[in-house]
């Protein structure tokens, strides 16, 4: 179990039975990219909620989010399934809105074929413990997911557990009359399409690349645009290769590092085929910076998307491109004053 704490706020992240803080008031669900559909799932079970139903003295129950590592399509299909938000980032997030525990349910070949009643008795009473459950209307458990939302309801109801079903938020899409449900499909949809500011509405915040700078070529510095090149997790959804208006954080040293530096920039997502590359690369330069970011970690949240990666017929070409794309970028942070 780790407690994973910051500015005073814990959050316990557990995968086995013995590790858990209990009872528990739980949200269940998958929670790739915690977005505003996840939140309004998640704020039934926390401490401000459930002290406002009660008058009276009651045990101190856990505001708990429980999800499944693996992601239950990877574990089905065998394929790695890049994450919105890795672990890390989630236990951020989560952080954020005030949940106490995460709770990791692995996901296998035994958890997947318990039936719907076992899985509420076997793993929300006796391990969890739970007082309270939420689940968003369109939530499926038990093997080949035949539980629903409403099962789960009737299920807990035989031991006294009340369950808020939450219906779907919507958003309206490209006409007044169209409500389009936030989902974690169409985020990555969004992201795949370099619709970076439709991504962004439904996460209520930046899409954010985490990751540590390495040693790269170095070719940036010889035609005046010096990058830091990031080495994301291996789980992470990187988005449509191109140019972006980014903001960066570059955070400290110490174990619970500290904001030294925030920054305006461009990102390059790409295999950089100016100069036949052939492997990904993710690539920042910041604007009005100098220094040795090499080992440092960069938070670069995604604010624009400027346009699609291409090849250019020398490096003068690319080196004029780059000008153009840091203009338009600060044309960008300019018009969107707020997001600067």
């Amino acid at each position: 179990m780790l407690n994973l704490s910051k500015n005073g706020c814990s959050l316990w992240v557990a995968s086995s039975p013995e590790e858990l803080l209990k009872p528990t008031a739980v949200a269940l669900g998958k929670f790739d990219g915690v977005h505003l559909g996840h939140h309004r799932v998640i704020q039934p079970i926390l401490p401000a909620a459930l002290d406002g139903e009660n008058t009276q003295p009651q045990e101190q129950t856990y505001s708990t989010v429980v999800t499944f590592d693996p992601h239950p399509l990877e574990f089905f299909t065998g394929q790695p399934r890049p994450l919105l938000t890795p672990l890390d980032e989630k236990v951020q997030q989560l952080r954020s809105l005030g949940v106490e525990q995460l709770v990791l349910l692995p996901f296998d070949k035994e958890l997947s074929a318990l039936s719907p009643t076992d899985f509420v008795d076997k793993i929300l009473v006796q391990q969890l413990q739970c007082r309270r459950i939420s689940v968003g209307q369109d939530f499926c458990f038990g093997k080949q997911r035949r539980g629903t939302a409403q099962d789960l309801q009737l299920l807990a109801a035989k031991h006294h557990i009340p369950v808020t079903i939450v219906s779907l938020q919507t958003y309206t899409d490209n006409t007044p009359t169209q409500q389009t449900p936030i989902s974690t499909s169409l985020i990555r949809h969004y992201l795949e399409s370099g619709e970076i500011k439709n991504a962004n509405f439904l996460l209520g915040r930046p899409y954010t690349l985490i990751g540590t700078v390495i040693a790269g070529a170095k070719m940036g510095r010889t035609i005046g645009f010096p990058t830091a090149n990031l080495q994301l997790p291996p789980d992470k959804f990187v988005p449509r290769h191109g140019v972006y208006a980014v903001r960066a954080t570059i955070m400290g040293d110490t174990p619970d590092p500290t904001t030294i530096h925030d920054k305006l920039g461009v990102m390059n997502i790409g295999k950089r085929p100016t100069v036949n590359g052939s492997n990904l690369s993710v690539e920042v330069h910041l604007f009005d910076w100098s220094g040795d970011l090499y080992g440092k970690k960069l938070t670069v949240r995604l604010v624009d998307f400027l346009r699609p990666e291409q090849k250019f017929p020398s490096l003068e070409d690319l080196k004029t491109q780059i000008q153009l794309d840091c203009n338009i970028a600060r044309e960008v942070f300019r018009v969107n004053a707020d997001l600067t």
